[in-house]
C-alpha cells in the first residue's frame, strides 16, 4: 500500500481520471497474455512525455518499481508488476503525431495500435509492415518493447528494422532521442539497444518508424500436404530457390481443426499441414513467382495449391491464422505459447521433438508459426485450474526451448523472454554475456527499479542453469 502523500502526488501529476486504485481497477493489470500474476499498487495513465518522466522521477525519490505497459498482449509475462509499484499504462499516448510521405516516415506515441497506424496511412498509399498477430490491439510502443514480427517478417523484417528514432524516458526520468528520420546516424545505435529490451532500460514516449508503399498486387496461396515433414522441406526449399515471400506461415492438423471449429476460415481439416504464402510486388511478376513454388511444392508431393479467387477469400484466410491463438480456447481453458527459432532445415525434426515431449508430459502440441523464419509457435493446451497441469505445461515448454537451443536457433523470435524464459537464457548465452547484459542494465538502472526482475536470470540461478546444461 503506497503512502497517502504518494497518491496524492501521483494524482496531481496526471490528474483525478488520470490514476486507478481501487482493486477491482487494478485487477486488470496484474496480467498479460502470459502466465504469471502480480498486483501493482497503482496504475497511472500519463498523457504526455512530461508526465511519463514526473512520474518516474517520483517513483526514484520513494524507490518504487515502476513498470511500462501497452495493450498488454504481450505473451512471455513482460507487463507483470511482479514487483508491486507503478504501472505506468501508456494507452492513452495514442497520437500520430506527423505522417511525412515525401520521405517514407511516420512519428506515433506509444499507444498507437499497430493497424490503426497501417490504416491512417492506406489513403496515402502507404502501410507499416511489421505484422503481429496481435496487431488490431497490440500497440507500437509495445512492439518496440518486445521487437515484435509478425507474419510479413519474412521479407521486410521485425519491428527493429521499422524504427529509425525514439524519445525515451530513462530510468532517472531524463528525456533522450535517439536516432531520427535520416539513416545511419553517427555514434552508439542506442535505437537498437531499446528496440528489444522490454522496458528494461527505460519508457519510450516517441517513435519513428519507417513507412511502405502498398504494393501493387496481392497473391494469396494455400498449399496442402498429407505430411508436416513435406511441408517443411517445400518451405526451405522454397527460400533456397532464391524465392522470398512476403509471407509463409505453417499451421498442422491440430491447429487448423481448432481454427475450422472457431473460424470456418476454409482450411481443410484431413490435412496434416497447410502452408500460407503470400506474394506481393509488381502484378506482372506474381504469376510467374506463383508457378516456380507451386511447382516446389509439387516436387515435395503437396496434395493441392489453391489461389484466393478474391479479396474476401484471402481475409479469410488470414482471419484463421491470425485468429489461431484464440481458437485453442475450444480445446483447453489455458495454453503456454512458445517462440522459440530454428534453422529453416530443422523445422521436421524441432516439430517432431516438440510434438514427442508433448506427449511425455500428457499434452497434444498445437503448432501455427512463422515457417520461413523457422520461428516456431508451439503451443501447449492445459487447465489452469489444476497446479499440477500448469507444472508439466511449463516443464514441456522449457524441454521444447532446450531442443531449439540444441538445433542451433534460439529461444525467442518476437516475444521477448519476460518472466516465463529467465531459466532458459543461460542455454544460448555463456556466463559473459549474461554479464555483459547486466551492466547495460546496471548503467541505464543502477536501482533496479524499472521493470525489475525481467529478462536477465540473476547471476547465481545463471551460473547453475550452465553448469547444469555444460
Amino acid at each position: 500500500m503506497l503512502a497517502g502523500r504518494v497518491l496524492a502526488e501521483l494524482r496531481g501529476i496526471v490528474g483525478p481520471g488520470g490514476m486507478l486504485a481501487s482493486p477491482g481497477d487494478l485487477l486488470a493489470y496484474e496480467y498479460d497474455a502470459a502466465l504469471e500474476r502480480a498486483m501493482p499498487d497503482v496504475v497511472v495513465l500519463p498523457t504526455s512525455t512530461e508526465q511519463v518522466a514526473a512520474v518516474v522521477r517520483l517513483a526514484n525519490r520513494e524507490g518504487l518499481p515502476f513498470v511500462p505497459r501497452g495493450a498488454g498482449t504481450n505473451l512471455s509475462g513482460g507487463s507483470v508488476p511482479i514487483k508491486g509499484g507503478i504501472v505506468i499504462a501508456l494507452s492513452r499516448m495514442n497520437r500520430i503525431l506527423e505522417i511525412d510521405i515525401p520521405n517514407e516516415r511516420a512519428v506515433v506515441e506509444p499507444g498507437v495500435v499497430n493497424l490503426d497506424l497501417s490504416m491512417a496511412l492506406a489513403p496515402h498509399g502507404y502501410y507499416y509492415a511489421p505484422d503481429p498477430a496481435s496487431q488490431k490491439v497490440s500497440t507500437i510502443g509495445g512492439n518496440v518493447a518486445e521487437n515484435a514480427g509478425g507474419p510479413h517478417c519474412l521479407r521486410y523484417g521485425v519491428t527493429t528494422n521499422h524504427v529509425l528514432g525514439l524519445e525515451v524516458v530513462l530510468p532517472d526520468g531524463e528525456v533522450i532521442e535517439t536516432g531520427g528520420k535520416a539513416i545511419d546516424p553517427p555514434g552508439y545505435d542506442l535505437t537498437g539497444l531499446f528496440v528489444g529490451s522490454e522496458g528494461t532500460l527505460g519508457i519510450v514516449t516517441k517513435v519513428i518508424v519507417r513507412i511502405l508503399p502498398l504494393p501493387e498486387a496481392v497473391k494469396t496461396l494455400l498449399a496442402i500436404f498429407d505430411t508436416i515433414e513435406d511441408a517443411s522441406r517445400s518451405v526451405s526449399a522454397i527460400i533456397a530457390a532464391g524465392l522470398v515471400p512476403a509471407t509463409l506461415e505453417m499451421m498442422d492438423k491440430h491447429m487448423i481443426a481448432a481454427v475450422e471449429a472457431s473460424l470456418r476460415s476454409g482450411f481443410p481439416i484431413d490435412a496434416e499441414a497447410v502452408l500460407i504464402i503470400e506474394l506481393d510486388g509488381l502484378r506482372d511478376e506474381l504469376d510467374r513467382q506463383a508457378n516456380r513454388i507451386i511447382a516446389i511444392c509439387q516436387e515435395h508431393n503437396v496434395r493441392e495449391v489453391k489461389a484466393a479467387a478474391s479479396e474476401a477469400e484471402r481475409n479469410l484466410l488470414w482471419a484463421g491464422r491470425r485468429g489461431a491463438f484464440g481458437a485453442i480456447a475450444r480445446v483447453s481453458p489455458s495454453y503456454l505459447v512458445l517462440d522459440g527459432t530454428v534453422p529453416r532445415t530443422s523445422l521436421p525434426e524441432a516439430l517432431q521433438r516438440a510434438a514427442e515431449i508433448g506427449r511425455r508430459h500428457g499434452f497434444v502440441v498445437h503448432n501455427v508459426f512463422h515457417a520461413g523464419d523457422g520461428n516456431l509457435h508451439p503451443l501447449i493446451p492445459y487447465d489452469g485450474r489444476d497446479p499440477e497441469q500448469k507444472k508439466r505445461a511449463v516443464q514441456a515448454g522449457m524441454e521444447i526451448l532446450e531442443t531449439c537451443a540444441a538445433l542451433g536457433g534460439t529461444i525467442s523470435g518476437e516475444h521477448g523472454i519476460g518472466l516465463e524464459k529467465i531459466k532458459a537464457m543461460p542455454l544460448v548465452f555463456q556466463p559473459a554475456d549474461l554479464i555483459t547484459m547486466r551492466q547495460i542494465k546496471h548503467t541505464f538502472d543502477p536501482d533496479n527499479l524499472c521493470n525489475p526482475g525481467k529478462v536477465l536470470p540473476a547471476a547465481d540461478a545463471a551460473a547453475k542453469t550452465n553448469s547444469a546444461h555444460g
